[in-house]
């Protein structure tokens, strides 16, 4: 199955006169060079939005597109759910007898839609390294050698 592609604006308002004469997605889509999916998915868009031929004449290509992407999804380097302030977690992880299931069961206890525990983990990991990059310290897997230094006599 082709990859979906962006429609022009230009593209996008032809495909919505030709949707107005009730020609096919199949046929929109092969007027227009681009996969049937395509062409649904922006026709399905254009009535969430609200939005028929003939378009209104103040409507510029900006707002259309506006219209039509405002709510495509998450902006990236943001997390749709809440996020814990992994800086003191860190420090509370420092803690003895403090492990990432009991930090991740008291996130949980206050965010009950929050993450699950394996991606909790990978996003603690994630910000771990990140810190560890931050400060210059590099982490090493454990060698099979060991080193011993024979103790002073005080």
């Amino acid at each position: 199955m082709p990859a979906k592609r962006e429609l022009t604006m230009r593209q996008i308002r032809q495909m919505l006169r030709l949707a107005r004469d009730a020609v096919s997605a199949r046929e929109i889509g092969r007027t227009l060079g681009v996969a049937r999916s395509t062409i649904q998915d922006n026709l399905k868009r254009a009535s969430t939005a609200g939005l028929a031929w003939p378009l209104a004449g103040d409507l510029t290509d900006a707002v259309l597109e506006q219209r039509l992407f405002a709510h495509a999804g998450v902006r990236r380097g943001f997390r749709r759910r809440a996020e814990p302030d992994w800086a003191s977690l860190a420090c509370e992880l420092k803690r003895p007898g403090v492990n990432l299931m009991v930090l991740w069961e008291e996130y949980r206890a206050v965010h009950p839609e929050g993450y699950g525990y394996s991606l909790f983990c990978d996003l603690f990991r994630e910000f771990e390294r990140g810190c560890l990059r931050r400060c210059g310290r590099t982490i090493r897997p454990a060698t099979r050698s060991l080193s011993i230094t024979p103790a002073r006599r005080s």
